[in-house]
């Protein structure tokens, strides 16, 4: 009875790895078990053979087991899946290869000549890489203040790139509902992009309630002029930037990407950010996952009835012009916390403005999945991550 309880118990929990949680706790545990299927999966199968397809109960805990085992096992298959075509598709959306000719050439030049650039590459997704890991040594950061108001001392991690000159810097701003969250959040990405070359610089800035949109916007512009203006001793390419923003932090990165005017701002990175707030307030979130109105209205002074101009000016949606920085978007259609949506949405605004850009869907990921670069989500993230970088900066491969 006992093993059929936990197998059971193990079928239940494998549910998260392919639908979308229904309240905060369950987030947090389908975090978990899309960032180490392989974990769950093997539990499953060492409870069946230690003496679980025994007894009266022998044949139940069998089906029950294959069941989970296939189900924790599913966003591995799935993430084969979305890694075919994903390199040359990367390509196609980013780097001009061909302008001349008759435009039927064109395209089949660029597509081959992608599909070849793909070809030399790893690829996005590798069984083996969930057991070895990325291969990321941590870079040791240093704190810098690059800025204070009302007394509050800002400040940002920076992750020295490895690699000698002024290199390109990516600027990552965290999430926590604007109300929480800091920079040491998911470090990971912060010294893989460091190895590859680039200066990462993980910033803090003013959070809700006490704090509204803009401010946060400001705090990163701050952030950008500190190490504009330090790029020698920092080693950083000052006409080189790329903003990376997860959740509330994508949300200040986009607009940011989309308002500043700045040359040296190449591209965004959006993971599961909010894009469009108007909308977003018309369709809150599970309440159990979180009160997502109350969320914005600490954010923006007020619910959407009060102040809508601060919903619209907090949308990066309702800035998305022709002149638009290059955008990756990077979203799992499960994600409880910011709807999927939101993507699909700044997706269709970034291709009818004519914008380059690529979404990056991952049909079973929840919230956070990027928690552990070698889950199957976070390796094909960090391939495109990698590549958006490597193709907006202009840099070949070390």
């Amino acid at each position: 009875m006992f093993r059929l309880i936990a197998i059971l118990c193990l079928l239940l929990i494998s549910l998260l790895a392919v639908f979308r949680a229904p309240a905060y706790p369950l987030w947090l545990l389908s975090v978990i078990v899309q960032s180490y299927p392989w974990t769950f999966a093997t539990a499953t199968l060492l409870l069946l053979l230690i003496g679980g397809y025994d007894g009266r109960f022998g044949l139940i805990n069998a089906l029950a087991s294959a069941l989970a085992i296939v189900l924790y096992l599913s966003p591995v298959i799935r993430a084969y899946t979305a890694a075919r075509g994903l390199g040359p598709n990367l390509q196609l959306s980013f780097r001009v290869i061909e302008l001349h000719g008759d435009s039927g050439d064109v395209d089949r030049i660029n597509k081959g000549k992608a599909q070849m650039a793909a070809a030399q590459k790893a690829s996005p997704f590798q069984w083996q890489r969930m057991f070895t890991g990325m291969g990321v040594t941590p870079v040791p950061s240093r704190t810098l203040t690059y800025g204070s108001a009302d007394g509050i001392n800002l400040t940002l991690d920076l992750y020295p790139a490895r690699q000698p000159g002024p290199r390109p810097c990516v600027i990552v701003v965290h999430g926590g509902s604007w109300a929480g969250g800091d920079n040491k959040q998911l470090p990971e990405l912060n010294s893989r992009l460091a190895q590859d070359g680039y200066t990462v610089a993980a910033i803090n800035y003013r959070l809700a309630p006490r704090y509204h949109n803009p401010i946060p916007v400001e705090d990163l512009h701050t952030a950008l002029n500190y190490l504009r203006s330090h790029a020698t001793e920092l080693s950083i390419d000052s006409n080189t930037f790329v903003l990376l923003g997860r959740s509330a932090g994508a949300q200040i990165a986009l607009l940011a990407a989309y308002t500043l005017q700045d040359s040296a701002i190449k591209g965004v990175i959006d993971f599961y950010g909010p894009a469009d707030m108007v909308w977003g307030y018309s369709a809150p979130s599970n309440p159990l996952i979180m009160d997502s109105r109350k969320v914005m209205s600490d954010y923006l002074g007020g619910s959407y009835p009060a102040v809508p101009q601060n919903y619209v000016n907090s949308s990066p949606i309702a800035f998305v012009t022709r002149h638009s920085v290059p955008t990756m978007l990077i979203h799992g259609q499960q994600d409880p916390l910011v709807a999927y949506e939101h993507s699909t949405r700044l997706n269709h605004k970034l291709a009818d403005s004519g914008v380059k850009h690529f979404l990056l869907t991952l049909p079973w990921a929840t919230h956070g999945f990027d928690y552990t670069l070698k889950s199957p989500g976070g390796q094909l993230s960090t391939y495109c991550v990698e590549e958006f970088l490597e193709i907006i900066c202009q840099k070949q491969p070390s």
